[in-house]
């Protein structure tokens, strides 16, 4: 099944579709009894069921009428991984580490799919960077990698746009990863049993313009989902409708020569077989 927020004349609602189908959905003033998707998250698998069976008894859902949303809204965690892709590590002139490579984004840098990426007035080196997010969906702390998986809800794409001058103006990457309007999230959430174990064998790409700048395969994740989980919970407790976004390929704009950064009037696409795509026009500040 597959989860998406939505606006519309300014009140918010949730659709689901089933495989193959259309998005069906209410607003959330309609349901009371559920409130938003990471409410049911919160409340377990039956309520999470329940919700998606209500929702698919809802309307059609018109996307040229309507905007999409972050699928979840505001994320206990956000939880990124860099260097997960050897070919990325390389390209970057570093070396790949042993042990995976985490910083965090917030909530506030969120937004979906068809909303703009803004290009900050501090800045024009903005750089596009496609990932697949893992949603959780059963919480824990010292999760095994043997039982990881079954903590996963879902999955969905990312854009994580980045400010390169100012991620690197510091050893820590948290400013150039957390400016507003720069982490794309969606188009929707797929649930796990639309998808191959760990998202294994996914091609991931994203387009700038039209044009394909990164190709990848999660095969060639360093760290895989369930190895991320495991490091990640072993230190923090996991909750559900936590985020955990996985790393990009290569292919970045700064690793090019030139360097290719986004600038208004561009679109910039993720996409990934069985996740949609994540669409968004770049705009200046």
């Amino acid at each position: 099944m597959k989860f998406m927020r939505f606006a519309k004349d300014g009140r918010v609602g949730l659709a689901a579709a089933a495989k193959g189908e259309e998005f069906h959905g209410f607003f959330l003033a309609d349901i009371p009894e559920f409130g938003d998707l990471s409410d049911a998250l919160l409340a377990g698998e039956e309520v999470v069921a329940s919700l998606g069976a209500r929702l698919l008894q809802g309307e059609p859902i018109d996307f040229a009428t309507c905007d999409q949303l972050p699928p979840l809204s505001s994320p206990a965690k956000i939880v990124c991984i860099g260097l997960n892709y050897r070919d990325h590590t390389s390209e970057a002139g570093l070396v790949q580490p042993d042990y995976p490579t985490i910083f965090s984004r917030f909530s506030s840098s969120l937004i979906g799919n068809r909303q703009p990426i803004v290009r900050p007035k501090v800045s024009q080196k903005l750089d596009y960077e496609g990932e697949i997010v893992i949603v959780i969906g059963k919480g824990g702390r010292a999760i095994p990698k043997a039982s990881a998986l079954t903590h996963v809800f879902g999955y969905s794409l990312f854009n994580d746009a980045t400010l390169r001058d100012y991620q690197m103006r510091t050893p820590q990457w948290t400013m150039g990863k957390n400016f507003d309007g720069t982490g794309s999230f969606g188009p929707y959430i797929v649930t796990t049993d639309e998808l191959p174990d760990g998202v294994k064998g996914l091609e991931l790409q994203t387009l700038l313009n039209g044009q394909v700048v990164q190709e990848g395969n999660t095969n060639d994740m360093v760290f895989d989902v369930a190895t991320l989980i495991e490091t990640v919970s072993e230190v923090m407790t996991l909750a559900p409708g936590d985020l955990i976004v996985s790393g990009t390929p290569s292919g970045i704009g700064m690793a090019r020569t030139p360097p290719l950064w986004m600038k208004p009037g561009d679109t910039c696409v993720v996409t990934s077989e069985g996740l949609g795509s994540l669409v968004n026009p770049i705009v200046d500040e």
